[in-house]
């Protein structure tokens, strides 16, 4: 026999357990019941009800009515690894979110599963009976509340109980040790008496394994499977169509924490055009007020100044902020709940904007005013788009920049206004920044604005440096206005008017910021 090489890796050892070889946690006996002992009891009471909790239910209500008979499942989803072992702050999928209440970082493999009952048995008279399946909070007396990295108390805070948690959503709860049996009972095909089952996909592969395990078999068709996740996953999307009061407000709360934030931009520009890499000066001071006011950002600041703001979404932010350019911003604060504002303002570095520049803005704004002014009910959505691009392209046409008539760029077949504005000018906005992203054209594009949807209008006009298509003057300036739109039962509210947006305005309200 040979002597094994003492050079050789061990394999004795697990390689998803050696993550663990530099904490050195002690695990003797001795230590353990040291560990359990001598800790306060929780006398506190339980927490009341979420103020989303009784909104949750009602459009649990909605979904239930329209999948009679079915199982239903929504994972909130896993924690995802930034690096080696260390984890992203988790944030829920925007379904569970919606249909739970449940905002912030609660609970990752959280699965909300409605369970078919009785027509009219179900909680507030509907067709299901929902329960929260999480893993809740370890005792002091178990090993994982301190060894657990991920879910020991010890290492990531306070976690809720099952009693506790049941108490803020108004819904049964229980452990994750349960989940399978919650999912996989009495699964089948309807026709043989089993249990339908619909699961929001891309969220939770552990999941998304079960539930295709269980009709496997059950002997259900795996492709007609899903095609019902995809009319679920449509139906939760569409369902966040029409925002509920609880969620304008928090919509409100957003926008108001996101202006304070644009405050802050315009009091360090001076600081930002100090520093040769002035953009993250900018993102950095927006993204403190999100973490101050807010959960976080409702996605990377676009911190865009000079050519970098015809980069539609430039988020490496490396630039310098140079007077005499515009600054390009678009910025919004999630909120505790996960509703994000979105706003965009584009701001002139040294506080006046040149002849140009105004001229741009100008058309810009036009363009913003002329779609906002339009909004109603009954309009259709694609229809804001068109407006606001009409004045871009009569306004191009005027300044000799446009190579057909206005009627000709307006056309399908022709479009060559768009060289300068290749995005859409509106999309839906709530729980995720492009909100209702899975509804289907019809009830997205094609539909009437209805009372209680909420979008942005956000034109722009972006002329590159290398643009030959254009005179000098206009190279190297990107302008975008972005506000956040309520429609009302007869017209449509400006959420985040407060926000200077006129270039006299916009100019007095940075030299008062800027002192």
């Amino acid at each position: 026999m040979t002597n094994q090489d003492s050079t050789a890796p061990s394999t004795d050892q697990p390689l998803e357990d050696r993550v663990n070889n530099r904490s050195q946690r002690p695990t003797s006996k001795a230590f353990q019941e040291f560990m359990a002992s001598s800790w306060a009891k929780d006398t506190s009471d339980l927490p009341e009800q979420d103020a989303a909790a009784s909104y949750a239910a009602a459009r649990r209500a909605k979904l239930s009515e329209n999948f009679t008979g079915e199982r239903i499942v929504i994972p909130a989803g896993p924690l995802k690894v930034r690096s080696n072992d260390t984890d992203y702050r988790f944030r829920p999928h925007s379904a569970f979110a919606h249909l739970t209440g449940l905002g912030v970082d609660h609970e990752p493999d959280a699965v909300l599963v409605m369970e078919p009952t009785d027509d009219g048995a179900g909680e507030h008279g509907s067709n299901h009976v929902s329960t929260l399946y999480f893993a809740p909070m370890a005792g002091r007396d178990t090993t994982d509340f301190y060894l657990n990295s991920r879910s020991g108390e010890f290492w990531v805070g306070p976690r809720p109980t099952l009693s506790s948690l049941s108490a803020r959503t108004g819904m049964p709860t229980d452990s994750l040790e349960q989940l399978e049996m919650a999912i996989t009972k009495n699964s089948g095909p309807q026709a043989l008496g089993g249990i339908r089952i619909r699961l929001v996909r891309e969220v939770d592969l552990n999941i998304e394994a079960l539930v295709d395990t269980s009709r496997i078999n059950t002997g259900q068709d795996l492709e007609a499977s899903d095609a019902l996740d995809t009319e679920l996953s449509e139906f939760v999307s569409e369902l966040r169509l029409i925002k509920d009061e609880y969620e304008i407000a928090e919509l409100r709360k957003s926008v108001a924490a996101t202006i304070n934030g644009f405050e802050d931009v315009v009091r360090n520009l001076d600081k930002a055009v100090a520093h040769e890499r002035g953009e993250r000066v900018v993102e950095g001071a927006f993204f403190a007020r999100a973490r101050l006011e807010g959960n976080e950002l409702g996605y990377d600041t676009i911190a865009a100044s000079g050519n970098n703001a015809t980069i539609l979404h430039w988020i490496r932010n490396t630039g310098s902020v140079k007077p005499g350019e515009v600054l390009l911003l678009d910025a919004g604060v999630e909120a505790e709940s996960l509703y994000t504002a979105d706003i965009t303002r584009s701001l002139p570095v040294s506080g006046k904007y040149t002849e140009v520049q105004r001229k741009v803005y100008q058309a810009v704004l036009d363009a913003a005013d002329a779609a906002f002014a339009a909004a109603k009910p009954g309009l259709k959505f694609r229809d804001l788009h068109q407006i606001a691009t009409r004045v871009l392209a009569e306004r191009l046409s005027e300044w000799g920049l446009l190579p057909v008539s206005v009627e000709e760029a307006m056309d399908p077949e022709g479009q060559h206004h768009r060289r300068w504005m290749p995005h859409g000018t509106s999309h839906h906005l709530g729980l995720d920044v492009h909100d209702c992203a899975q509804a289907r054209a019809d009830l997205y594009l094609d539909a009437e604005l209805e009372e209680g949807m909420v979008f942005t209008i956000e034109p722009g006009l972006y002329f590159k440096d290398e643009d030959l298509a254009i005179p000098e003057e206009y190279r190297g300036l990107g302008v975008r206005i972005e506000d956040d739109i309520l429609v009302t039962a007869d017209g449509a509210e400006n959420l985040s008017v407060a926000l200077p947006r006129k270039p006299d305005e916009v100019e007095a309200w940075m030299a008062k910021l800027r002192g």
